[in-house]
């Protein structure tokens, strides 16, 4: 069995970016002085420029620096009360994982300098959708009732095996998807986990050539075949800075 071949693709997925939770603002009481009593005059303070300025701009939400985010940008805009959501499946990477894409990514950066290590693994299950506050937890839990009869699998880098198992667990994310109105996974998916990622559509400088030079590195690595599977235990669901997880069986 040869190893699981390597993929470059164009992405708009923003799965890695958390919306931010809204708070409340308490509003002070006002007090007021008894009819009785006379209040002494008393002169007005000018309010510090510090203070004037300290929440223009609140309400259309916190701006987006794409330079603190390695010049990425959301694909869809911040709304107070809405959460980016999305299901997945993680991947703990092993040592032997670690040491592999050491000799991959140096020389897929050759051709594509600005290529960036991911930080976490994972193999998506759907789209990044945008949930309202309310709706996480009665979409989580529809989640956990789908998931609930799914045995584990095992997966390659890009997914050669227990495709048609992940075509499955996608197809009951979709239900929940549809169930919520919102966008449900693409059409005929490759399932894979990222590796590298880039500002901007790298594809033409990674196939041909590049893709055959870490192809040869895969193919030739120690027990690549085993190194390039993992067992698939739980799916999760990231919604805002808050994480569900769903035991496979």
């Amino acid at each position: 069995m040869s190893a699981a071949p390597l993929v470059g693709y164009s992405s708009s997925s923003s799965e890695d970016e958390d919306e931010a939770k809204a708070g409340a603002q308490a509003r002070p009481g006002a007090g007021s002085c008894p009819r009785a009593q006379s209040p002494l005059p008393s002169q007005r303070l000018p309010v510090p420029d510090s203070v004037l300025h300290m929440f223009l701009g609140t309400e259309e939400g916190p701006e987006d620096d794409s330079a603190k985010h390695g010049g990425r940008v959301r694909t869809f805009p911040h709304e107070r009360g809405n959460w980016a959501t999305h299901v997945y499946v993680p991947y703990e990477a092993k040592e032997e994982f670690l040491d592999m894409l050491d000799m991959l990514l140096p020389r897929a950066q050759t051709y594509v300098p600005r290529l960036v290590r991911m930080e976490a693994f994972h193999l998506s299950l759907s789209q990044s959708v945008v949930l309202r506050h309310h709706w996480i937890l009665p979409f989580v839990q529809a989640l956990k009732d789908r998931m609930a009869s799914f045995q584990g699998t095992f997966v390659g880098l890009e997914v050669t095996s227990g495709h048609a198992q992940f075509l499955d667990l996608v197809s009951e994310v979709d239900r929940v998807m549809e169930e919520f109105d919102l966008t449900t996974f693409y059409q005929d998916p490759s399932f894979h986990i990222s590796l590298a990622w880039c500002v901007g559509d790298a594809r033409l400088q990674l196939e041909g050539q590049c893709l055959r030079e870490l192809q040869t590195i895969v193919d030739e690595f120690e027990d690549s075949e085993m190194v390039l599977r993992v067992h698939a235990e739980q799916v999760r669901c990231k919604s805002g800075h808050k994480f569900f997880s769903m035991p496979l069986k």
